[in-house]
């Protein structure tokens, strides 16, 4: 089973002025990922405010990522969204496309109430794109908290393609559990930029992040200096990340990252209700904020 390894962007959906997908932007940003070293993407999930996006939206974004990727970044597609039927629907539109798989975060209203409930959930959705890897998306913000570690056992054999999960948690215990299920079948894509050093130490191969959108340079050195055994030179890196971060906590995740694409060039305009959009005067703040911190 393939693994997705180095850094995976979840890149942001860009709006124009009217709140309306700027197309042109997607490509903007695949050319600027792949000039950066991101090894792929995942379209449409948290950062990407698919969950704000029309299911039609999303059908055009995707087509859009294929694309303006040229077959040079692996695409994982989110499909989730609160009407099963809606998720069905954009799996299936998935499966049509050249891209390598399909995931989707557990629903935030009605919520599965077990293991059971949630594999029968993901069963249906993954069965519409059948012929590209499912990982199930792990999430705090969803709502959905069950042990991951009992969900791939239950669903190797419930889930024909399931290839893992996009493990949004700072829980690495749970994160080691997982990636040690049935001898260590499962791909388990870590997904909290700030804690990526302590997930490099407990084995991650693959990293799932929105600051790789705009500061993957820095994360590369991070992961080469841990691999070279340099451990002050991976702190001395974090000390940057946690300066990013504090930025993102302050200002909002989704808005001041769109906000830091201005340090490539990149105008990914305002978040969709109900996230605040920044006034002209924030994303100053916070762009000369991450500038500072990228450049220290």
């Amino acid at each position: 089973m393939k693994k997705l390894t180095g850094l995976i962007a979840a890149p942001h959906t860009p709006f124009d002025a009217q709140g309306e997908v700027n197309f042109q932007a997607i490509d903007q940003i695949a050319e600027h990922l792949v000039d950066d070293g991101v090894q792929g993407v995942y379209v449409c999930g948290t950062t990407g405010e698919g969950i704000h996006c029309s299911v039609e939206e999303r059908k055009k974004i995707a087509e859009r990522w294929v694309k303006a990727a040229q077959g040079k970044l692996s695409i994982t597609v989110h499909t989730g969204a609160l009407s099963i039927k809606d998720a069905v629907e954009l799996s299936r539109h998935a499966e049509t496309l050249d891209i390598f798989a399909t995931s989707v975060i557990g629903p935030c209203f009605f919520k599965p109430a077990n293991i059971d409930d949630l594999i029968a959930y993901c069963q249906v959705i993954a069965a519409a794109a059948p012929s590209k890897g499912f990982y199930y998306y792990h999430s705090g913000m969803s709502g959905v908290n069950l042990d991951m570690e009992q969900f791939l056992l239950s669903a190797d054999a419930a889930i024909p393609n399931l290839s893992g999960i996009k493990f949004n948690s700072a829980d690495l215990y749970e994160f080691q559990r997982c990636m040690r299920v049935n001898g260590g079948k499962f791909d388990i894509p870590f997904g909290v930029d700030e804690h990526l050093p302590g997930a490099l130490a407990v084995g991650a191969l693959g990293a799932v992040g929105s600051t790789y959108n705009y500061a993957a340079p820095l994360f590369h050195k991070i992961i080469k200096d841990f691999n070279a055994g340099d451990l002050a030179a991976v702190q001395q890196g974090m000390d940057r990340v946690i300066a990013l971060i504090r930025v993102l906590v302050e200002f909002g995740g989704v808005a001041a990252g769109k906000a830091a694409m201005q340090l490539h060039g990149i105008d990914a305009g305002n978040p969709r209700f109900p996230l605040r959009p920044l006034t002209v005067e924030q994303k100053q703040v916070a762009v000369n904020r991450m500038r500072a911190a990228l450049s220290e």
